[in-house]
């Protein structure tokens, strides 16, 4: 599979963003989450609320269903995701990163693995992007296309009124025509 691909199937979209998940992002980089996230911490400043946040419990809860039923072949993943639980579950909710927030962290994961990972990461969100414009152009076409259709609609609907009483009219002079006559006839 190619790695924007699998890059794309790791963006979620949480709080109408997408976003990464620290797990998916350690994962990508060969990581620990847990050195991940230090490194986040030391570097706080670089990361304002809108480039990265602490999903909810809620949030966590909609997402381990998905995370459940992913295919055995996405292993290094299950592997992350099973390695975090602790007794109770989940040790601590996972963080979610915004683009911004990935780009961000290529400022402070120096790695040449890190930088190639950082770069299809940017690519995979370009990607995502498209899709959503092209998903959207697709919407206000149809939105065109059914505003069009009401009009024709409208004026079908005028043109067979105008045929209807045009045969109403032919039926009353037809039976004007055949009506029985009365008084003198010159038969």
């Amino acid at each position: 599979m190619n790695i924007i691909q699998t890059v794309q199937t790791r963006i979620y979209e949480i709080r109408g963003e997408r976003v990464m998940l620290d797990r998916d992002l350690a994962a990508l980089y060969e990581t620990q989450t847990k050195s991940l996230n230090l490194a986040v911490k030391r570097n706080s400043k670089r990361f304002p609320k809108d480039f990265m946040f602490q999903l909810t419990q809620k949030e966590f809860e909609v997402l381990r269903f998905q995370f459940e039923t992913l295919e055995k072949s996405d292993k290094p993943l299950r592997l992350q995701i099973e390695t975090s639980k602790g007794r109770g579950g989940t040790r601590y909710l996972p963080y979610a990163f915004t683009e911004q927030g990935v780009a961000m962290l290529s400022g402070i994961l120096n790695s040449d693995k890190a930088i190639n990972m950082n770069i299809a990461i940017m690519r995979a969100f370009i990607e995502v992007r498209k899709i959503f414009l092209t998903q959207s152009d697709l919407k206000k076409q149809m939105k065109e296309i059914r505003e069009k259709l009401g009009e024709h609609d409208v004026q079908l609907n005028q043109i067979y009124n105008a045929m209807e009483n045009l045969l109403d009219e032919k039926a009353a002079q037809r039976k004007w025509d055949e009506r029985k006559r009365i008084g003198f006839n010159k038969s």
